[in-house]
Parts: structure tokens; sequence; C-alpha cells
């Protein structure tokens, strides 16, 4: 089998894999305890985290933007660059890609060590639908938290960015703050909350593909833990690009 012909057929396995989780949310039984449970694991779990990459990440922009911005005599804009750097595109791939890292391995871990101890095929005898089940908790919370998870990392790398600002270069936290007010704009906070939207369901939809096609006892699950991570990564970088362009038609989002 050819690499065109797998990727179709992981691609096809995949959206079946989504339209069954989700056609299964209206039906009963709705397994609202375990969705909430999976929310804490992803959203308060993943938090601190998220929280220390944008921090730094905001810190780092600014260490590196500053002095070319003194160059040109336009240190003033210090707090536009850093928040429409963060807001559009930082934010939402890096929190994506420390969520894929730490959640998308852990479902399809816990997913694939199911498999192999055969715990899906006894869900299965006992009439409950694994997708149902195990699958759709998982992508609604990756759905409902990264958004969150990635406004985290947006406020925190602004207050990161601030302090390197204000601490290494002396500039005024006032004058930084009106420079992030002056840079953000509707638009970009709509294309930032509305990327996570996409990124949470591909890494959910991915890590429990991989972790329910886990094959090869507890070898196979280190291989799908590792290409569920990988996997999910790459298609995130990827589908960045396609949904920033379009967000940038439909949203007339200025260039930076």
């Amino acid at each position: 089998m050819n690499l065109l012909q797998k990727f179709l057929l992981e691609l096809q396995e995949i959206t079946l894999l989504i339209t069954a989780a989700f056609v299964g949310l209206f039906k009963s039984p709705r397994y609202v305890k375990e969705t909430v449970k999976q929310m804490d694991l992803i959203g308060v779990g993943s938090l601190p985290i998220v929280i220390l990459t944008g921090f730094f990440t905001g810190g780092v922009l600014i260490l590196q933007t500053f002095p070319l911005l003194v160059y040109y005599g336009a240190q003033g804009e210090s707090g536009k660059a850093v928040s429409t750097s963060l807001i559009r595109e930082l934010g939402p791939v890096l929190s994506a890609l420390m969520v894929s890292g730490r959640i998308g391995s852990a479902i399809s871990a816990e997913l694939g060590s199911m498999v192999v101890s055969q715990q899906i095929d006894a869900m299965r005898a006992l009439g409950t639908d694994p997708y149902r089940k195990l699958v759709a908790p998982r992508l609604i919370a990756l759905i409902f938290m990264l958004p969150f998870l990635t406004v985290a990392a947006d406020v925190f790398g602004l207050i990161g960015g601030g302090i390197v600002a204000s601490t290494l270069f002396n500039q005024d936290y006032g004058v930084f703050l009106a420079s992030v007010r002056n840079g953000i704009t509707v638009e970009d906070i709509i294309s930032g909350v509305i990327k996570p939207l996409f990124f949470g369901l591909i890494i959910g939809s991915i890590a429990c593909y991989k972790g329910l096609s886990t094959t090869g006892g507890t070898v196979g699950v280190g291989r799908s833990t590792t290409s569920a991570v990988v996997l999910s990564s790459i298609v995130v970088i990827i589908f960045d690009f396609f949904l920033s362009r379009a967000l940038q038609s439909i949203l007339d989002v200025r260039p930076v």
C-alpha cells in the first residue's frame, strides 16, 4: 500500500470515527460525568504547562524583537508586535502542540491499552458503544477546553512580554499596554479562538483513532502513542496554514 492509499484510508477511518462519536451525542445514554472528567484532565491538568509556555514565549518575543524595533525607532510598538504574533499564531499553535504532547499521547496510550487488554471487545459485548463512551467525551473536552487554554497562553504571554520590556529594556508598562490595546482587533481575537476549536478536533480524533487501531500488544501501544503525537502535531501545523488563509479571506484580517 503506497503512502497516498494509506493516507486516504486513515482519513476515511478518522472521518467515520468523528461521525460516529458526534452522532452518538443525540442518543442515550449520554456520558456527561465522563465528559466533565475529561475537561478537568485536559483543561486544569494542562494549564500549568500552557501558562509557562505562553509566558516565556512572550518574553522571548520581546527579547528578540525589541532591539530591532529600537533600531527603527518603533520601540513603542513592542506590545503590538507581541500581541499580534501571540493571538494570531503562536498562542493557538503552541497551545495545541503542548496539548498534543500531553493529552494526545495519554488518550492514545489509554485507548491502546484497553484494546490490547480486550476491554474494548468486552464493552461491545455488553452493548456499550466505545465511540459514544470513550471517543465523544474526549473530543468534546478537547474542542471546548483548548480555546480557554489558548486564551490563558495569550494573556500570560503578554504579561511575560511586558515584564521583559519593563525590566530589561526599561520601557514603561503603560506604553506597552497601550501598544497592546492598539494592536489587537476583534478579527484577531476571533481568529485566535476559532483555530483551537479545529486543533482540538484534530488532536482528539487522531489520538483516539491511533489508540483504537492499536495492534501488536504492549509494543504496539508505544508505537500508537508516538504516531499519535507526531501525526497530530504535523497536521496541526499544516492545517494552520490553510486555516489562517481562509480566516484572512473571511474576516479580512490585515497583514502583520
